[in-house]
């Protein structure tokens, strides 16, 4: 039922926009710089640091309240950081590379630790973007069932931004929210055809009756 208009609106991807922060992709673009500038491999290794920490951060309830926290003193941040850097260094305690601890130190030193997520997310843009990788996130309500998940592998294979790509990643993300139907996102474009866009559209027609 989804996918006929999936496919019509997967044929170019020009269907919308995510509202990214301005801010997170200024930070995004200078940490993605800093590390290709040194090699391939750093960039590579300041991914795999972000990833950790992005993973910390959503698995920690403490650290996750300590980013979203601007009241926290200078102190506590550098506590905090040290705790995040501990945890993303993992059992083999490799030290956090120089350019994602500048990173973070910036982040702190603005007030900025609330863009983290979004930093790392348009970090992981550009690298994709650079290695010539597609990655697809399709949200939906409940977990896709294997027979529409490969219908939906089929048609985005056969997108123009797919064909252009060297490699295609699709996962699927639970969210209850979005009640029913599915979104997906593509790099910064996002195709919304979930029953919450349809229940919002339709409350803005009926307020606008009123």
């Amino acid at each position: 039922m989804l996918c006929s208009p999936f496919r019509s609106a997967t044929a170019s991807l020009g269907l919308g926009r995510r509202a990214a922060s301005t801010i997170a992709q200024k930070y995004s673009k200078a940490v993605y710089s800093a590390a290709l500038s040194k090699s391939p491999q750093t960039l590579s290794k300041v991914q795999s640091e972000l990833n950790a920490i992005s993973n910390v951060i959503k698995e920690v309830p403490d650290l996750n309240a300590f980013v979203s926290n601007p009241t926290l003193s200078a102190k506590d941040r550098s506590v905090g950081l040290a705790a995040i850097y501990s945890r993303a260094e993992g059992t083999k305690k490799e030290p956090v590379s120089d350019i994602t601890k500048n990173l973070f130190g910036v982040l702190l030193e603005n007030g900025r630790l609330g863009e983290t997520q979004g930093v790392i997310e348009g970090f992981n843009e550009l690298v994709a973007k650079y290695k010539g990788e597609l990655e697809v996130v399709v949200t939906s309500a409940t977990p896709l069932p294997r027979d529409l998940s490969s219908r939906l592998e089929t048609i985005l294979k056969q997108s123009q931004a797919a064909q252009q790509a060297k490699s295609l990643k699709i996962s699927n993300k639970v969210n209850p929210s979005v009640l029913g139907g599915i979104v997906v996102d593509f790099g910064d474009k996002s195709i919304d055809l979930s029953v919450s866009s349809r229940v919002n559209k339709l409350n803005n027609v009926l307020q606008q009756s009123v």
